[in-house]
């Protein structure tokens, strides 16, 4: 006989992993699938010369506001906080694949960096919620190893599209990946949630943006002596409303701390290493050396096979070797890695030569960002774990925003100054992208390439000074007993207040 009682419904963790790992590999594809693409791009659209504005505007929404949605999670839920980012992120996949200009590309690919900014953080709260501390090493681990297959695929896949389709295929294959995704994520995971009061930090995120936007422009030479100066002061407005923030877009009390200070110096001269590497050197294959769209995601796919295998081996080598002395050794290869880079760009870089460089630098990022991470999160306290965390993966994204910035702006002055402007602009050097190239004439093709290859060229040094510069910031990091108190610290019982906040689970 029925009692009239309904069986409250729990979360189903298989489907609702699997669903969070889907959206994780179509944001993590994102960025490599559009570096092999954009030279295509551009041969159709034209708009060379902002070109890296492509990167910048999707790398400043998304990092602007993944704090935002931490505090939104935590007003409103992880479920529906995650749904709103991934409909802004689809949506803004599908307009990017209707752009028809380079202006409407980079507008639409700002919304959907808007949209990513929540997609990884969620993914990796909701994880927390729905598992036992105990449990989160395991996922956390494959998330990574996700992370690391869909660097890979990337590359590869933006190629297979360009050729086979059409560059626009690179931005609407997201939306029936990330349909389904949403479409699980709505029906197996369950959330109980007290919605509890939480200020956000809106003048600070609008600061740190103005100020970010104030430095590019102003670098891309639209009256330098005005905006420059208006970067700093806005940078210092934001640094004074942090400090008085009740709850700060990026708290300043922890960067007091050495390991905090160090590692995010390193995060921000890493990641604009990186992005530079990743966003310039396809370009370079495919402008200068003429290759395929397919071959040119080649010449970096190699970093993101080395990369989680160096990562696995680090982890393992921790307790024996140390946290320093691992970020020390993984950012020297870093550095050997982008000055190994820039020589060989100058004296004309073979794509064969490219994969090994790149294979080098993903092997020392591997080696350097897991001690890294586990040591930041090992020198704070329990519940500063996720800010801490988090405040990494920020100075990470701002350093890649800033550098891709100023190195388009280095590119597009390299291209102004030489033949692009004598024999047709900018426009015929997106020619020489596309299927159109046999059809220049050999003369100017050379002139064209030679431009180009100087622009990237200056570029790839850039590149190899903020590799310098994170090898010889990692000598200041300091020693981190890899048995502290600290890190002991998930072994106590979860500090999530169970009234408060709380995930339906499945029964163990």
């Amino acid at each position: 006989m029925s009692t009239g009682r309904t069986t409250p419904r729990t979360t189903h963790r298989p489907a609702t992993v699997a669903a969070l790992l889907l959206a994780l590999f179509v944001a993590a594809m994102e960025m490599t699938v559009v570096s092999t693409a954009m030279p295509t791009v551009v041969a159709e659209l034209g708009g060379a010369l902002h070109y890296g504005w492509v990167f910048t505007a999707y790398m400043l929404t998304s990092t602007v506001t993944v704090p935002i949605y931490g505090k939104l999670a935590d007003l409103h839920g992880r479920k529906p906080v995650m749904l709103v980012a991934m409909a802004l992120f689809l949506v803004g996949s599908m307009a990017s694949g209707q752009a028809r200009t380079m202006g409407q590309l980079i507008a639409f690919r700002a919304v959907q960096g808007v949209g990513a900014g929540g997609m990884q953080p969620m993914a990796l709260t909701i994880v927390g919620d729905i598992f036992k501390i105990e449990e989160r090493a395991k996922m956390q681990g494959l998330f990574g190893a996700v992370w690391g297959i869909a660097g890979l695929v990337g590359p590869l896949l933006g190629g297979v599209i360009v050729a086979s389709l059409s560059w626009r295929w690179v931005f609407y294959v997201n939306v029936p990946f990330g349909l389904v995704s949403a479409s699980v994520i709505t029906f197996s995971l369950v959330e109980t949630i007290e919605k509890r009061k939480h200020g956000l930090d809106i003048a600070g995120a609008l600061l740190l943006a103005a100020a970010v936007i104030a430095l590019l422009l102003g670098a891309d030479g639209h009256s330098p002596w005005v905006l420059l100066p208006a970067s700093a002061v806005l940078t210092a407005a934001f640094l004074f409303v942090e400090k008085r923030a009740k709850e700060p877009l990026v708290p300043l009390q922890l960067f007091a701390q050495r390991v905090l200070a160090t590692s995010s110096a390193l995060s921000a001269l890493a990641g604009g290493a990186m992005v530079g590497l990743v966003t310039f050197v396809p370009l370079y294959a495919q402008g200068v050396l003429g290759a395929t769209p397919t071959e040119a995601g080649t010449t970096i796919a190699t970093m993101a096979v080395t990369w989680p295998i160096a990562s696995a081996i680090s982890g393992r080598l921790i307790a024996r070797v140390g946290f320093r002395n691992l970020v020390r050794i993984g950012f020297a290869f870093v550095a050997v890695a982008a000055l190994w880079l820039g020589a060989a760009m100058s004296g004309g870089a073979s794509a064969s030569k490219l994969r090994i460089i790149t294979a080098l630098f993903g092997i020392g990022m591997g080696l350097a960002n897991t001690p890294l991470v586990i040591a930041v999160q090992s020198s704070v306290t329990f519940s500063q774990r996720g800010v801490a965390t988090a405040s990494t993966m920020f100075f990470r994204n701002i350093g890649g925003t800033v550098a891709v910035g100023v190195m388009g702006v280095v590119l597009a002055r390299a291209l102004l100054a030489g033949a692009a402007r004598e024999a047709g602009g900018a426009e015929l050097v997106a020619r020489i992208l596309g299927p159109d190239r046999r059809n220049v004439e050999p003369s100017v093709l050379a002139s064209i390439s030679g431009d180009l290859a100087l622009g990237v060229g200056a570029v790839m040094w850039i590149v190899a000074g903020l590799a310098l510069g994170a090898a010889a910031v990692a000598w200041l990091f300091p020693k981190v007993a890899s048995t502290s108190a600290a890190a002991a610290t998930p072994a106590a019982p979860e500090r999530r207040p169970p009234e408060t906040e709380r995930i339906a689970k499945d029964p163990p």
